[in-house]
């Protein structure tokens, strides 16, 4: 059984503040038809908190990654050579996450 889930939670109401959780789970799914080979599970977190300067300025901090961990955004499963006349290897090839990042916005409303 493969499974996915996504939970989240909104904060609006704290006077001038806000903030906002995410948390996103991919358990281990097929990466070829006949299910021999799957992929590892991957969970990751992401918050964002804010500030209402005025009724039009805000200012909010994201973290993407929030504990930094090291895990594939997606996976693949196929044969592949180092070199032209290497032996050809089929193993899992995977795009890993992006390390723990962070963004500071200030928005404006007009």
């Amino acid at each position: 059984m493969d499974t996915v889930a996504s939970l989240g939670a909104t904060v609006s109401d704290l006077g001038a503040w806000f903030g906002q959780f995410q948390l996103r789970y991919f358990g281990p799914r097929a990466l070829i038809e006949d299910n021999s080979q799957r992929s590892k599970s991957t969970m990751l977190a992401y918050a964002r908190v804010g500030y209402k300067i005025t009724k039009d300025l805000k200012l909010s901090i994201d973290v993407f990654n929030l504990f930094d961990r090291q895990a594939s955004d997606i996976d693949y499963y196929y044969e592949s050579r180092v070199s032209p006349t290497a032996d050809a290897i089929s193993d899992i090839h995977f795009h890993p996450v992006e390390p723990r990042t962070f963004r500071v916005t200030l928005s404006a409303n007009f």
